[in-house]
Parts: structure tokens; sequence; C-alpha cells
């Protein structure tokens, strides 16, 4: 892949600036200025930037985006989320990735998302692989519920065979995902094509862990928010010799990761020397596949956005990504977040649920606060009258009742609505509008 060099800012910034206005899209033309030429200034010397006051650091494109004000609140998560250390066993490094590592541009946050990378030194694969599925395993029993979080499930393995599993077909080498009871009760019923019963346990394709995943609810009482955490993995194996080996086959890149501690720095500078050097090519690559899918297949055109965005500051295309990082300051922007926690709010709601129902009241009358100040006309009025029954379906839980069906259709018309916002918006800049539509000609 070819990286495409533009001149510094310029006549460029007013076009975009222009683009902008028409569209009634504000922006601060001072800011993105100073973002421009802090894109645009030498790329030479270290990839890696320490920021000495906060202790976070992270490639030096990333941390133009990183805010700490929020630090404290994400550490705290960061510590439900982790995992330890073993002082000869396994090394770690916590880092914020996704939306949260953009708390700077990214005003209305879907998730809060962490990476962390996990080296485990031992004398052979197989005895890393084991090691990890018995650190996932005791992670998920010991973070299973508690009064201001819930575990939803976890990735880990794939499949030796073709599975039915809750009447859907999954193939061979596909990810297993497990709920928390089949975690304790270490394995899980389902079929084979033919119809015939088998067992998947816990072990079963530990050699094979695939990518692994765990993903929580969060409360938190005080803010009265509810909030999707995840920690993605990416675990090596360290062999006496002190060759590296990626248990999934391959080292992830560095390029939109904050890590939380300095502390680890030196796990971080030991594994960061064997990422590949097409590292950039290989992600910029995965976030163009993902951009197609969601332009042509599973359409959202905010998760389009958000990937455009790393696609475009990553290859030099930086007045476009200057003219996103506006969008993710409007106010509709964050029907993206009103979207992710609609669902939320149905999870809480589950017979096995430790959330308390006033932390999802809470957070439903925060949101209807939320889209009342953000928005007007029609849209507001369509969000607001599904949060309000969604708000009703709440009081009649509280009473031992279900949720209402309106949760899917809740989701459907915020969905449609930031759809709708993101595709006008995108394409009022000619070259994103082109940029777009060659995926949608192929």
């Amino acid at each position: 892949m070819s990286k495409t060099r533009q001149s510094p800012p310029s006549a460029n910034l007013k076009r975009i600036i222009d683009s902008a206005s028409r569209m009634g899209v504000e922006m601060n033309e001072a800011e993105a200025l100073q973002w421009l030429a802090a894109m645009a200034a030498d790329q030479t010397g270290k990839d890696i930037v320490v920021d000495e006051r906060s202790g976070v650091f992270g490639h030096k494109v990333s941390m133009l985006d990183f805010s700490p004000d929020d630090l404290a609140h994400f550490r705290k998560i960061g510590r439900l989320v982790e995992f330890k250390d073993i002082p000869g066993r396994v090394e770690t490094a916590l880092a914020l990735s996704g939306s949260a590592a953009q708390s700077k541009i990214q005003t209305y946050p879907g998730d809060a998302d962490y990476f962390e990378r996990i080296n485990i030194i031992t004398e052979s694969r197989s005895s890393a692989c084991q090691i990890l599925a018995d650190l996932i395993r005791q992670k998920a029993r010991e973070a299973s519920k508690g009064p201001t979080y819930l575990l939803i499930q976890v990735r880990f393995g794939s499949y030796s065979q073709d599975i039915v599993r809750d009447g859907h077909l999954l193939s061979k080498g596909a990810s297993v995902t497990w709920s928390p009871e089949e975690i304790e009760a270490g394995q899980f019923d389902a079929f084979t094509p033919d119809g015939k019963p088998v067992v998947i346990h816990w072990n079963d394709s530990q050699d094979e862990p695939d990518w692994c995943k765990l993903d929580w609810i969060v409360a938190d009482p005080v803010r009265g928010q509810l909030v999707n955490a995840s920690n993605m993995l990416d675990v090596t194996w360290e062999a006496p010799d002190g060759t590296i080996t990626p248990l999934d086959g391959y080292l992830d890149p560095y390029f939109q990761e904050i890590y939380l501690e300095a502390e680890s720095i030196p796990i971080f500078s030991k594994l960061a020397q064997h990422v590949s050097a097409n590292a950039l090519d290989d992600y910029v690559g995965q976030l163009e596949h993902e951009v197609n899918k969601y332009l042509t297949k599973d359409v959202n055109f905010g998760k389009a956005a958000k990937r455009m965005y790393n696609i475009f500051r990553l290859t030099g295309r930086y007045e476009e990504a200057a003219f996103i990082r506006e969008l993710f300051d409007e106010p509709t922007s964050m029907l993206y977040q009103v979207w992710a926690l609609i669902r939320t709010m149905d999870e809480c709601c589950q017979p096995n649920t430790s959330i308390p129902i006033d932390s999802v009241i809470a957070q439903a009358d925060n949101l209807i606060l939320a889209v009342i100040d953000a928005l007007e006309g029609d849209q507001e009025t369509a969000v607001v009258r599904h949060l309000l029954r969604l708000r009703r379906s709440l009081d009649g839980q509280k009473h031992g009742q279900g949720m209402s069906v309106e949760v899917e259709a809740a989701r459907a018309d915020v969905i449609n609505i930031v759809n709708n916002f993101f595709y006008e918006k995108l394409t009022a800049l000619p070259s994103i509008k082109v940029y777009m539509d060659g995926y949608q000609e192929k």
C-alpha cells in the first residue's frame, strides 16, 4: 500500500471548512490548523511518545487524539478488566483502544474498549496455551458479576469441527463464544451438522486459542452511566531462548492504543520490536476491509467513519481526517452512543443480572436529557418517544416484568438517524465521497 503524502496545511483547509459550513458542521479553524500542522510535522524520530505528567504512552499519532481528562475513570474500569502479572511467568500491558483512546475528539464514545498484551514465559507453546486457558477462565469466574459489573461473554478457542449451536451453523475454525454459566461449567452442549449431540469442553481447543476477548457491562452509580467494557487480548509465548511467538499467529500493531501505565514500557518495548515491518500496511488493510463491510453489507456509516478517520490519519490524507474529526463532536453523533446503550440497558434487565435496576433507570434518564439537549425537531421527537417507552418498560422491570419489545425498534430508528447523518456529512467532502464510492462500486 502506498501512502498519499499531501502538502502541509494550506488552502486545502479552507476548502474543508467551506464544505463543513455548507453542511452545518461547526469546524474550529485554529484547532484544525494546529492538528494538521502536528500531523504534517517531521515524521522522523521515535514512534512512541510518553506523557510524563499522566504516565500514559502510545504511538505519536494516537497521542494527539487522547485526553487525560477521564483517565481516572478509565483506569478504574481497567482494574476490573485487566490481567495481573505473575513474576517470571506472565507479563502484561493494558491499553485503551477504539473511541476511548480518542477521547480528545470523540465527545460521545461508544464503549470502553481495552487491549492487553499478555506475554507468557514458559518452556513450550503447549504450556503457554494451558496457562492462557487457566488465566482466562479464572478471570471470568472472579469477575463474573458484582454490584457494578456483569460479564456478558468471553471469546476463547476455535471449533475443531462444524457445529450447530442455538440453531446456527458454525464452521470449523470459527471463534467460540462462552457465557459465564458455560465457563463455570467448563462445557456446553451442541450438535454436529447431522444432528449428533456433542459436548464442547473449555480445554478442547486451547491449543488454538484464536482471538480472545472478554465483554462486560459496567455501571457507574455516581455518573448514572452504563458502559460496555471489553478487553481484547494479544497473547505471546516467550520461549527459553527469548523467541517471541504470537499464540494466534499474528502480533498486533500499536497504532491505536494508549497504554495506561508507564511501568508497562519494558514489556511493550520487548514485544513491539517483533511487530512486522509491514504492520502499518496490514493494519490499514484490515481497516479497509471493515470499511467495505460497513459501507456495503452491514451498513453502518458511523462505524465506517471511525475507521476511515484512522485510515486517513495514518496514510497522510490529513485534510479528510480533519473533516471527520469534527463530525465526532457534532450533537447528532451522540446517537451512536444511544444506539449502543439501548442494547446495554436490555442486557442489564436479563434474569442473571447483578446491575441494580436503579442504575439502568438513571442511564435512561440521562439519555433522554442528552437527546433533548442535543437534538431538535423531528429527530428529537422520534428518539425521545422511543426512550420514554423504554423508560416505562424499566419501571415495569422494577416490578418483575420484562423489557419492552421497543428495544429493537428504538435501536433501528436511532441507527437510521445516525446513518443518515454520517452519510450526508461524509459525502459533503468530494474526496471522501469518491473514496466511499470506490467501495460501493466494487
